[in-house]
């Protein structure tokens, strides 16, 4: 079985396939101060509860945007596993050709959700990934990845009314019921939900505009099933765009 990690800025996804099919995923929380030991036991406490054997785990794949991270997963990997795991980076095969102005400026979790996404759903397609950030990915109908946009996340916007000013209270992210709030919570709610409901909206219109078609929009990342429930311009949803670009990638590079 394959055990598939992408090591976000927020959260680490991992997920364990047996042969194509996904036995099992989660969510953690991203914590640089935590060590390769500290992440292990959380790990195997996870794998024993889904009632898979480590012993099970025959390949890993790896991508991560969190520099300090990489090296605490590759020694969680070598220690506990006993294998080397394969990290999506300069010089792997993805099937993607990247047209940006500079290949290597491209997140490497942006490219492994673009090969997942042109592998199940064909092209011209957007990818919009609700994670630390919101990113736009654009590919072409040949799975060419064009580039896109970046904004700021929700939770960075939600974090940033309470930090920065001196009367607004940390709140919940949910989606409001309308779009007047009565009371300051549901304002702050209707601002942040709605508010970027209509920036994804936005968006995804300029650039279709731009591409000169109708394009499939297919949504990933932690807040997106939330966000999408908002708005009828998302096509498909899908949590396990990463994991799932990692198992094809992971195979695309066997030897």
């Amino acid at each position: 079985m394959l055990l598939a990690i992408d090591i976000g800025n927020t959260n680490i996804t991992l997920g364990v396939f047996d042969k194509d099919n996904p036995r099992a995923t989660w969510r953690v929380a991203t914590d640089v101060n935590r060590t390769a030991d500290q992440y292990a036991a959380e790990l195997l406490t996870l794998l024993h509860h889904r009632d898979i054997n480590r012993v099970e785990i025959t390949e890993i794949a790896v991508c991560s945007v969190v520099p300090p991270l990489l090296g605490t997963f590759i020694e969680l990997c070598t220690r506990y596993f006993h294998i080397p795991p394969f990290v999506v980076g300069p010089g792997v095969k993805t099937g993607v050709r990247i047209r940006m102005d500079n290949p290597r400026e491209v997140g490497t979790d942006r490219i492994v959700d673009a090969t997942a996404a042109h592998h199940l759903y064909g092209g011209p397609l957007i990818i919009v990934d609700f994670g630390t950030a919101i990113t736009f990915d654009t590919l072409s109908r040949e799975g060419d990845y064009l580039g896109g946009a970046i904004a700021p996340g929700l939770t960075i916007a939600a974090e940033a009314l309470f930090t920065r000013t001196a009367a607004l209270p940390r709140i919940q992210l949910v989606p409001p019921k309308h779009a007047i709030g009565t009371n300051t919570v549901d304002a702050m709610q209707s601002g942040l939900i709605f508010g970027y409901v209509g920036l994804i909206e936005g968006i995804i219109t300029r650039i279709q505009k731009e591409l000169g078609e109708k394009t499939l929009v297919v949504a990933t990342g932690g807040y997106a099933s939330m966000l999408t429930g908002s708005t009828l311009i998302i096509d498909k949803v899908n949590s396990d765009l990463t994991l799932i670009g990692l198992r094809l990638i992971n195979d695309m590079n066997k030897a």
